[in-house]
C-alpha cells in the first residue's frame, strides 16, 4: 500500500458509514446519524483534495467515489422513505435514475469505449438538491420548530433535477454511442 491509495481507503472507509447512517435513521436516531453523515461528506472532500491536489488518481477511485456517494444519498433517501418523511415516489424516481446511469455507464464502458465519467452542472446540481433535502429533512427531526414550508419546494426541485439529469445524462451519452466514442 502506498500513500497513492489514501483517497481510495477513505472512500472503502465512507462506504461503509454507509450501514450506520440507514440504521441510525430507521431508529430515529437523527442527531448521530447526521453528525455520520457530515462525517461522510467530510471524507469526500479530504479524499477529492489528496487525489487532486497530489495526482493520487486512480481508474478505482474514479469508480468508487460516485458509487460511494450515491450509495449513501439512495440509502439515505430509503431510510427516510421507509420512516415516513421521503414520498415513496421520490425514492423510486432517484433510484431509477442512478439505475438508468449505471447501466447505460456498464454497456458503454463494456461495448463502445472506456468511460470516462464527467458530472455534468445539472448532475452536480441534482446531487447538491439532493443532500440538501436531507440534510433539512434530518435536522428538522432534531430541530422540530423548524418550518417545513420549504419541503415541497425541495422536494419539487430534486424532482425536476433528477428528471432533467436522467434525461440529460440518456441524451448525452446516447449521442456519443451513436457517434462510437
Amino acid at each position: 500500500m502506498t500513500r497513492k491509495d489514501i483517497p481510495n481507503l477513505i472512500t472503502v472507509m465512507r462506504i461503509l458509514l454507509v450501514a450506520p447512517v440507514a440504521w441510525l435513521l430507521l431508529q430515529h436516531r437523527f442527531a448521530p446519524a447526521l453528525g455520520l453523515f457530515f462525517v461522510a461528506g467530510f471524507s469526500d472532500a479530504v479524499d477529492g483534495f489528496l487525489a487532486k491536489h497530489y495526482g493520487w488518481t486512480s481508474r478505482l477511485g474514479a469508480l468508487l467515489d460516485p458509487l460511494a456517494d450515491k450509495l449513501l444519498l439512495v440509502t439515505c433517501y430509503a431510510a427516510l422513505t421507509w420512516i415516513g418523511l421521503l414520498p415513496v415516489w421520490l425514492l423510486a424516481l432517484v433510484v431509477v435514475r442512478d439505475v438508468v446511469i449505471v447501466a447505460g455507464a456498464v454497456v458503454y464502458n463494456f461495448r463502445i469505449a472506456r468511460l470516462e465519467a464527467q458530472p455534468t452542472f445539472i448532475s452536480k446540481l441534482n446531487t447538491f438538491l439532493q443532500i440538501l433535502l436531507v440534510l433539512v429533512v434530518i435536522v428538522q427531526q432534531i430541530v422540530p420548530a423548524l418550518p417545513t414550508a420549504w419541503n415541497p419546494v425541495l422536494v419539487y426541485a430534486v424532482t425536476v433535477s433528477v428528471l432533467w439529469s436522467g434525461l440529460d445524462y440518456v441524451i448525452t451519452w446516447g449521442r456519443r454511442a451513436r457517434a462510437g466514442r
